[in-house]
């Protein structure tokens, strides 16, 4: 019984500390193909007390774009945490399209929610006849299920859009995606596994390609 408990806990555990995102949805503009850009700037829109997160989301987008030939960059490590906020838009646009940026992949955080739940402590339930044929087999499972103590855990979910905007074309809405992440271990996994799944989506949807070839690389 000890073994199983402790085979059932590390299960909930991989489980609870994985993290897990989706794109719940996607858009992209009519009569769109695939264009090589010269430089693609990767734009962050995150908290402050976040900010780890959309430094690590950058540099892996960022990464991810390197890989498929493009050249790319943070707006972070550029221009800073809010290099654009006392600026006018033509003084931004003038900006951005001087250090020969001509796209933009934006990420926001649209949400962030909290929940708290509580785990039994003994969450192993026996066949009917395995444990109530017998008084012993039906005390001892009966009472770890109700006095064994449970735990609670938070839950993350954060909720994210994306666009990508061809700076060239007056500034258009080339292609748009939402996407949930669920309880991430860490600020670098999360931003791993939703630029992998944002490339990956772009690339279904032929707004970007791989403009070169890598061995054992794949989206």
């Amino acid at each position: 019984m000890k073994n199983m408990k402790w085979i059932i806990s590390l299960i909930l555990f991989l489980i609870f500390s994985c993290t897990s995102s989706r794109i719940t949805s996607s858009w992209k503009a009519e009569n769109v193909t695939a264009k090589k850009y010269n430089k693609i700037l990767v734009l962050g829109l995150i908290r402050d007390a976040d900010r780890s997160i959309q430094e690590k989301m950058e540099q892996h987008i960022v990464g991810d774009l390197t890989d498929l030939g493009y050249n790319s960059l943070s707006a972070l490590k550029v221009y800073g945490p809010r290099a654009f906020e006392q600026l006018n838009e033509e003084t931004a646009l003038d900006k951005i399209k001087n250090s020969g940026v001509d796209a933009v992949i934006t990420i926001v955080m649209l949400d962030k929610t909290k929940e708290r739940k509580y785990i039994p402590g003994n969450i192993w339930y026996s066949p009917y006849g395995y444990y109530y044929n017998r008084f012993w087999g039906y005390y001892g499972t009966m009472y770890h299920r109700i006095y064994e103590p449970g735990y609670y855990i938070t839950d993350t979910r954060y909720f994210w859009e994306s666009n990508l905007y061809d700076m060239s074309d007056h500034q258009s809405l080339v292609f748009s995606a939402q996407t949930e992440s669920f309880d991430p271990t860490s600020s670098d996994a999360l931003a791993d596994e939703y630029g992998h799944l944002l490339i990956n989506e772009m690339l279904k949807n032929n707004v970007i390609k791989k403009m070169n070839e890598l061995p054992g690389k794949a989206f």
